[in-house]
This record gives structure tokens, C-alpha cells and sequence, in this order.
């Protein structure tokens, strides 16, 4: 019986699927990136540049977000400031808004990190978000509405959040509990941009805002991370003049879409579900190369459609850094994204997307984004212990630190040990010595009652 071309396509997609699974990092000949800082000083100015963009370039040069890392840490930023929560409220969302703490003690339980081992950002200012953001878009996030005479608090954060009831919250509280945590990972990605420029590569264990543009933020997205961490590339940092975004959320990275849509230094490969929200069918024209998923999407034709349309985009452009937007939203039983992608399907998918950046020696940087389940900070997690396993990332400098200190905690406890066991048998000694004398002094005690007795 003669197979259609469909099911012969399928097999060989399946055959392929079976052979990455077989993969065992044979990225020893992958070329290493140097460790090397380029340059951070201002470019030269290439033409004259409006009042505007004059303000915007002299708030990049004041910024503080750029700060020294020490060769031990490792190019992986978070801060425990990252993690949302506002008298339970955030509940009512799907997004779990403690993912990202899980995340970094799942590295620190698997002994790849500890606290001084990554990178702590500081919080994005005021000004360091106006690069990108207009002042009406920063206002209406502070700002309160009074709808028929009622004060209605927050009501842009509220709708940015998808949970109503924070519009009734002082807006103190919620730019304490909810904007704080976002602006903390917002300055988190705009580091994590230049670490990778740095040494070859970063993860930002939080970011991917990308449905939130200059003007308008949505979805779980309240401020422009990537659009901002690649302003400040461009504006800060030597070498930089053309960049990729790899979007692999399951859902249309509408926001940066908005915000690079005539700027041909930014080429957009957005892979997502077609029948989910936004269906922002304008930003969909800055798209260079867009993949549009049917629901149920499983691993096999998902990896398949990745890695063909990033080998394809990678041959049409040459960056010169890859922003990796890596939404685990896509995972099977997700309620938001609607695909059928297995954790090892994801897992997979990471490691691909970083051998052809490592391959191209490219430097790369990734943001964890969406996922709305509880299993996703697991998988990202194990995705990074695979990414090291794989020896796609690495930091020798880190490394060598956590052994040493575990080398060093090792001689305590046995130094601690040994004393112990010279408490223990001495204790020991003691026990024996006064229960030796106490039963000989009861038999001797003994032995006279009886002659007593006798006499």
C-alpha cells in the first residue's frame, strides 16, 4: 500500500524527533565565545539625533543597570524582588506568580548555584524606563481614574494583570507588590542583554514581557523588557548594530513587534499559536519570519517547524545577539496556550536554540515569559541543568568556587565530626566509669545489709 506524502512526511519528523532525543551534547567543538567585555562606551553619533532621542541617549548613559559582576558568578540573574504577591489576588490569574523563586531554589537544591553565585539586578528607575516608554504610558500605570465620581484604583494595572479586583487596591500597594516585582525583572533583562554580550550567554530567570510595547502593556506584560534591553544594546554597548529575537512563546510577541516595526536591525522569528490571544494582526507585519501553530501542536511537527524556521531565519540574517523569549506555555495542559508540547519536547526545544547560537557563536540571552502552570519552574529549571549537562553553558570561574567552598565545608563537618566522636567516647568513658562504680558501690552496700542481717 503507497503511504501519502503527509504520513511519509510525518515519519521522517518522528525519525528526526527520535534522533535529537539521541543527542548527547557533542558540543565539544562547539566554538567557545569569548569572555572578553566589549567596549560600553557611547557610540559616535552617526546623524543628528532629535531632542527626543537626545533625552532618551542621556538617560542610557546615567543609567545604574549595568553593573560589575564578579568572574564567580554566573551569567544567571534573578532576585528573590522578582516574585509577585499581592494579598492573594494574584491567584485569580493563572500565571504562577511564584515561578521564578522555585526556579532558582531548584538550581540551588541541584548544587549548580547559591546566592552569590548569580547575578542580582537592580530595579529599573523612572528614567531608565522612559528609553522606551511614554510618559502618558508610566502615568497611567501611577495614576488613579474616577469613573462617575468613584475612585476606581489602578485600573490600567488591573487590566495589564487580568485580575479586576486590583483595581480597587491603593495604588501604593500596587506599585509595591505588583510593578516593583515586574521593574525588578524588567532591569534583571536589560542586564541579562549585556552578560550575554560579555561571556556568549545569559538567562534572565524571569523577563519576556513581550506583549507590552512603548504605549501599552497587556497580557501579564507591564513593561517593555525586551524592546528596552535592546535600546540599551544599541545605545551602550560596542558591536552591536543588528539583533534577533527568537520568540518561542505560545503566544504572539505583539509588544516588541509594535516597537521594532520599521527598524530593520531587529529581525523577529515568532513562533506561536494562531487561535490564542492577541491576534494583533497589525504587529504581525513586523514579523520577518512568522510561524503560526494549530491548536494541539505536539513535540514532533513543534521542533520540527523550530528548527527549520531558525536555521531558514539565521540564513537571511546575522545578528550580532539573539534575544531568546522561552515561553513554557507551550507545554501540554497549559489553559492559556492550547499546544500539546511534552517538558522533554521543551527541554529539547532550549537546547536547540542554544547549539545553533553557541555553533554561530552567537552571543544569546533567554527570558523564561509565559507558562500558567505549576510544573513549568521544574522544567525551566531542568532545561538549564541540561543546557550546563550539554556543556552549552558554563562558568569555570563559578564552578570552581562551589567546589572549593564545598571542599572547605567538607573539612568542617569532618572537623566537627571528629570531635564529636572524641565527645562521644569520652562520654562514653564517663557513662561506663560512674555505671562501674555505681554497681559497685550497690553491691557493696548490698554485701553489708546482708552481714548485718547475719550478725
Amino acid at each position: 500500500m503507497e503511504l501519502s506524502k503527509e504520513t511519509t512526511d510525518r515519519s521522517e519528523k518522528q525519525k528526526e524527533y527520535e534522533d535529537n532525543r539521541k543527542v548527547s551534547g557533542n558540543s565539544s567543538d562547539i566554538q567557545r565565545i569569548s569572555n572578553d567585555s566589549p567596549s560600553i562606551e557611547t557610540k559616535p553619533k552617526l546623524k543628528k539625533m532629535s531632542p527626543t532621542e537626545e533625552k532618551k541617549r542621556a538617560k542610557v548613559e546615567k543609567s545604574q543597570l549595568y553593573i560589575q559582576v564578579d568572574q564567580k558568578q554566573w551569567p544567571i540573574v534573578y532576585a528573590a524582588e522578582y516574585n509577585i504577591s499581592f494579598l492573594g489576588l494574584e491567584k485569580l490569574h493563572p500565571f504562577d506568580a511564584g515561578k521564578w523563586g522555585r526556579i532558582f531554589e531548584f538550581l540551588k537544591e541541584s548544587k549548580m548555584v547559591r546566592e552569590e553565585t548569580i547575578v542580582k539586578p537592580q530595579e529599573a528607575t523612572e528614567d531608565d524606563l522612559l528609553v522606551v516608554h511614554t510618559r502618558n504610558y508610566i502615568n497611567s500605570l501611577k495614576l488613579t481614574d474616577i469613573v462617575e465620581g468613584i475612585n476606581e484604583w489602578s485600573m490600567n494595572v488591573a487590566g495589564i494583570t487580568e485580575v479586576p479586583p486590583v483595581a480597587l487596591l491603593p495604588n501604593f500597594v500596587v506599585q509595591k507588590r505588583v510593578l516593583r516585582p515586574f521593574r525588578h525583572q524588567t532591569g534583571g533583562s536589560i542586564l541579562a542583554a549585556k552578560l550575554a554580550m560579555d561571556r556568549g550567554w545569559a538567562i534572565n530567570i524571569g523577563g519576556g514581557f513581550h506583549h507590552c510595547s512603548a504605549e501599552r502593556g497587556g497580557g501579564f506584560c507591564a513593561y517593555a523588557d525586551i524592546t528596552l534591553s535592546i535600546k540599551f544594546l544599541f545605545e551602550k554597548v560596542e558591536g552591536v548594530a543588528k539583533v534577533m529575537i527568537v520568540d518561542l512563546d505560545a503566544h504572539q510577541g505583539n509588544g516588541h513587534e509594535r516597537d521594532f516595526m520599521d527598524d530593520d536591525r531587529v529581525y523577529i522569528m515568532d513562533v506561536y499559536n494562531r487561535g490564542i490571544y492577541p491576534h494583533d494582526g497589525f504587529a504581525k507585519r513586523a514579523i520577518k519570519r512568522k510561524v503560526e501553530l494549530n491548536h494541539f501542536t505536539d513535540d514532533v511537527d513543534y521542533l520540527d517547524a523550530v528548527k527549520k524556521n531558525l536555521k531558514a531565519s539565521l540564513e537571511d540574517f546575522t545578528p550580532d545577539i539573539i534575544v531568546y523569549n522561552a515561553g513554557t506555555d507551550i507545554l501540554e495542559g497549559d489553559p492559556l496556550g492550547n499546544l500539546s508540547v511534552t517538558d522533554e519536547g521543551i527541554i529539547l526545544r532550549d537546547e536547540m536554540v542554544f547549539a545553533k547560537a553557541r555553533e554561530l557563536n552567537i552571543p544569546i540571552f533567554m527570558l523564561t515569559s509565559g507558562g500558567y502552570t505549576r510544573g513549568t519552574a521544574r522544567i525551566i529549571a531542568d532545561s538549564i541543568l541540561n543546557l550546563r549537562q550539554k556543556k552549552l553553558i558554563s562558568c569555570h570561574e563559578a564552578e570552581s568556587f562551589m567546589h572549593t567552598e564545598t571542599d572547605v565545608s567538607n573539612v568542617g563537618m569532618s572537623h566537627s565530626q571528629s570531635e564529636g566522636s572524641l565527645f562521644s567516647r569520652c562520654k562514653n568513658a564517663c557513662v561506663s566509669f560512674i555505671s562501674r562504680s555505681s554497681t559497685q558501690e550497690f553491691d557493696q552496700v548490698g554485701r553489708e545489709d546482708g552481714q548485718s542481717d547475719k550478725g
